[in-house]
């Protein structure tokens, strides 16, 4: 192969291992509450830190990893993040217990915040042209569908191996990827960097990032029944609001505010945070739905939900090339407009509806219920159809609205946005699902007290019920039906926004004469 293809080989394995680590781990939490022992820490909050340490650490410090990227160079830090990555998820495969699991997983999102803006830069700086769009594509195809296809890799993992095993699956793909680095990826950096390094303001990125991240995530664990929660929130929210005054005064801003000069820039991360964050927290609530509630297998679930990422894994290069050619607006409103029809698609899934239990030692359990093909085969192909359309096209006009010395910084602040989206796209929904739940338990079951905190620890929205009530089972199951339905209206919402947005906000490649210098730069 010749080095370009090793370039790309390179940064496909390194993000592609972090988008994988942030969807496999989800399956193996049963498995690694049963088997790891804790002396300060509950089973179900070990759990969620285990699973929500990575995300924040991961979201906190991508965007002071991107300015690094820039400053000290892209190879560089990209390596750095490789090594990094490969010893803390071995860290994580090792843990004896909860704690140190917990520890390891802040350390493989610090080693994770670096190697996803670098692999985007490292792309804008390495092709041009036609091969640019189609290296996006080609990007965008293999980490989003690691992403989807995790569930499937990790009930495999942990039905027939270990849970162990889902941190020590990308050590290889890490391999890979430090080879092709060293022996192909050339060194590009930001040349007109002072070599001052702006502390301040990447404390305040970091807080503002973090601060949002965290108080979403602690409420909803919480049921925004603590302080802390807000507390965060609001700190979150002061550092955001006092980022642009920080970056302004700063000689060498960590975020330079020319950025969002370039329309195209500022139009796609506003539909990033709407898009993404419907997108995974769809992923959260169809699982949890599907196997909570409807029944279906760990394996039967993985394998459902494979029309998602299918499109996107062996089309998306070809849309990076079409957005290329014809300009991305139209592949950026159509592809969100079909991922919100696939999600109302799923707002008439009956609570009756059959599951797909799949086991892989029962080649008959493989082949899909009929239920499965009438609801939620036409959802899934819709989803998938428009995340193949859209997603190459947006990450190729983030990358090129900005000069290629900001890329590092560009693709971080991008990145950073989709993380933030989830969630508080999932605060909000998990505010409206629990409403909806309760209220729609209370009408099922008038006699019981649906307030009362012993109910609530029992029952809870799209989880099965810790009683042997079967009236009450049901009930439970269709008030979790209902809330499901209201989860993926609002996800939809979302979507059909950021379809909006894209299409009336974004510029195709002949109207940029219009944008700024700095969108004039990238485009030349």
């Amino acid at each position: 192969m010749t080095a370009r293809r090793w370039t790309l080989v390179a940064v496909i394995f390194g993000s592609a291992s972090v988008f994988l680590e942030s969807s496999v781990t989800a399956i193996a939490l049963p498995q690694i509450g049963r088997d790891l022992s804790s002396r300060w820490l509950g089973t179900l909050e070990g759990q969620s830190y285990v699973y929500y340490a990575y995300l924040l650490a991961l979201s906190s410090l991508l965007i002071l990893a991107g300015s690094l990227a820039d400053h000290h160079g892209r190879r560089r830090m990209f390596l750095v993040g490789l090594i990094g990555f490969a010893a803390t998820s071995a860290l994580c495969g090792l843990a004896p217990n909860m704690e140190l699991l917990v520890a390891a997983r802040i350390l493989q999102g610090a080693s994770g915040a670096i190697l996803v803006p670098g692999s985007l830069s490292i792309i804008t700086a390495s092709f041009s042209g036609e091969q640019q769009g189609r290296a996006f594509g080609i990007w965008a195809g293999a980490s989003a569908g690691t992403t989807i296809l995790g569930p499937v890799v990790g009930g495999i993992l942990v039905t027939y191996v270990s849970w162990r095993a889902v941190f020590f699956i990308t050590i290889p793909l890490i391999a890979v990827a430090t080879w092709a680095t060293i022996k192909h990826v050339p060194e590009t950096r930001d040349e007109e960097a002072s070599g001052r390094f702006d502390v301040p303001g990447a404390v305040i990125v970091a807080l503002a990032v973090g601060g949002l991240t965290f108080g979403a995530i602690r409420g909803q664990a919480q049921e925004w029944s603590g302080v802390l929660p807000y507390i965060s929130l609001a700190i979150g929210a002061s550092a955001a609001i006092a980022f642009p005054f920080m970056m302004r005064k700063s000689e060498s801003p960590t975020v330079p505010l020319d950025l969002f000069r370039s329309r195209n820039f500022t139009v796609a991360n506003i539909s990033t945070l709407l898009v993404y964050g419907a997108i995974y927290v769809v992923v959260q609530f169809v699982a949890l739905f599907s196997v909570n509630v409807l029944g279906y297998t760990e394996v039967g679930y993985g394998i459902a939900t494979i029309p998602m990422s299918i499109f996107l894994a062996l089309f998306s290069a070809r849309f990076g090339v079409l957005g290329d050619r014809y300009g991305p607006r139209i592949f950026m409103t159509l592809g969100p407009g079909l991922m919100g029809l696939g999600l109302l698609w799923l707002t008439r899934i009956p609570a009756a509806s059959r599951p797909w239990q799949a086991d892989v030692s029962r080649p008959a359990s493989l082949v899909p219920p009929s239920d499965y093909v009438t609801d939620f085969l036409p959802a899934m192909v819709l989803f998938g159809l428009g995340l193949m359309v859209m997603v190459a096209p947006l990450t190729a006009t983030v990358m090129r609205s900005v000069p290629v010395r900001h890329s590092g910084v560009a693709s971080a602040f991008n990145n950073a946005i989709s993380r933030v989206g989830p969630q508080l796209g999932g605060a909000l929904i998990f505010i409206a699902v629990s409403a909806t739940f309760y209220s729609a338990l209370a009408g099922e079951v008038p006699r019981l007290d649906v307030d009362a905190p012993a109910v609530r620890e029992e029952i809870s929205p799209l989880n099965p019920p810790a009683t042997d009530s079967g009236r009450v089972r049901q009930a439970a199951a269709n008030a979790s039906t209902k809330s499901f339905h209201v989860a993926m209206a609002i996800a939809a919402a979302m979507c059909f926004a950021g379809a909006a947005v894209n299409g009336l906000g974004v510029a195709n490649p002949e109207a940029r004469r219009e944008d700024t210098p700095v969108a004039s730069e990238a485009a030349s």
